[in-house]
């Protein structure tokens, strides 16, 4: 910590890498006091104000206290959560004790105590945290929340960079669409996947897009089902066995069809503008969503947000990785497919029981069609 800095201070929309970058400086710090009552760790969750409250005194009395031994102590105040825009963060009460806390980490002697603090999330708007950023040894992590899929891009490049691997191309975009936006899971999914890669005769380990496919499960969104990627390939066998699998383990239908709804239901508008003429499957996805966008997205008021009801609020890449698996099927097949769904859902509601039984029944009747 710079001498002329009086604390650390860790913020950030994701608690994850917040408090892993805490960890990291308070770590740091503590490497060379040996005597274990001068580190101190204190929780800042907080559900209410008399929460609040009652960390932010038992943090004055710790920053007060003189080491037994006479030596520095150090002081980590993590998971702050009432720095953030939420009824406990709002409250009159809250703002006045934070004010506190600030006049607390103004009179802070860096000589004798560091202090590290981790909040997230944070609403920056407020006085304190400018007043940090101005004062403290300041890091926001993840930047203000934009771009999310480029920070959790850069997430796990950067892990991977840590751990002496790389991704292979494509192989970063498909991992951000199996696992979604838990960080958390995508860095322990990047080790995972940077140890079966390995390196060999002195090459860099490169993690593969089929590493990803073969090792990584589907958390993000149900398009990730088994069945779907059977079913959407064309291959029948493939999507009875892997019905099959999916029932034998307990599971129901209903996922199951709103999977391959969603998934031809993007697959009918990339059809659609295929025959069109507005973009076409290549190498790095949909080539030409973005210019088809102003021409064609005003028609999808009250869907702005991503859905697979609005193409363009897909990810180009990810649109053509599930379009591109296999031979796109003609917009008469998807029209069919969507009907089927429609009456496998009613005949399931009818037979409950034979559920396993609609869906295969359903399956070889769509596959089945030359």
């Amino acid at each position: 910590m710079p001498d002329d800095r009086p604390f650390v201070f860790v913020c950030g929309a994701d608690d994850f890498l917040v408090n892993r970058l805490g960890k990291a400086r308070y770590d740091e710090l503590t490497r060379d006091v040996t005597d274990e009552f001068a580190r101190e760790v204190i929780s800042g969750f907080a559900n209410n104000v008399g929460e609040v409250e009652s960390a932010l005194n038992r943090f004055r009395e710790s920053v007060q206290t003189v080491s037994m031994f006479g030596g520095k102590r150090v002081v980590w105040l993590k998971d702050v959560n009432f720095l953030a825009d939420t009824v406990t963060g709002r409250a009159e009460s809250t703002l006045k004790l934070v004010e506190d806390l600030q006049e607390i980490l103004a009179a802070v002697d860096p000589a004798q105590v560091a202090v590290v603090i981790t909040a997230a999330p944070i609403d920056r708007r407020r006085a304190f945290p400018k007043w940090c950023e101005k004062t403290a040894d300041f890091t926001l992590v993840g930047g203000d929340g934009d771009g999310a899929a480029e920070s959790l891009a850069g997430v796990i490049l950067a892990e991977a960079r840590e751990l002496g691997v790389s991704f292979g191309e494509g192989a970063a975009q498909l991992l951000l669409a199996k696992v979604g936006a838990n960080t958390r899971l995508l860095i322990e999914e990047t080790r995972k996947l940077a140890t079966f890669a390995g390196g060999a005769d002195g090459k860099a380990a490169l993690i593969e897009e089929a590493h990803v496919a073969e090792l990584t499960a589907n958390t993000a969104e149900g398009d990730f089902f088994e069945a779907a990627e059977a079913f959407f390939a064309g291959d029948l066998p493939w999507t009875l066995a892997a019905l099959h699998h999916h029932f034998f383990t307990g599971g129901d239908a209903r996922p199951i069809i709103s999977a391959l709804q969603n998934r031809n239901r993007i697959l009918i508008q990339v059809r659609a503008l295929v025959d069109a003429g507005e973009v076409r499957l290549g190498p790095r996805g949909l080539d030409g969503l973005a210019k088809a966008a102003p021409t064609y997205g005003r028609h999808f008021v009250g869907a702005g947000e991503k859905s697979s009801f609005n193409l363009f609020s897909q990810n180009a890449w990810y649109v053509g990785k599930l379009a591109g698996g296999a031979k796109l099927p003609p917009l008469r097949r998807l029209i069919d497919n969507q009907r089927e769904f429609i009456r496998a859902f009613e005949e399931i509601v009818q037979r409950p029981d034979e559920q396993e039984e609609v869906l295969r029944e359903m399956a070889v009747r769509c596959l089945s069609v030359a």
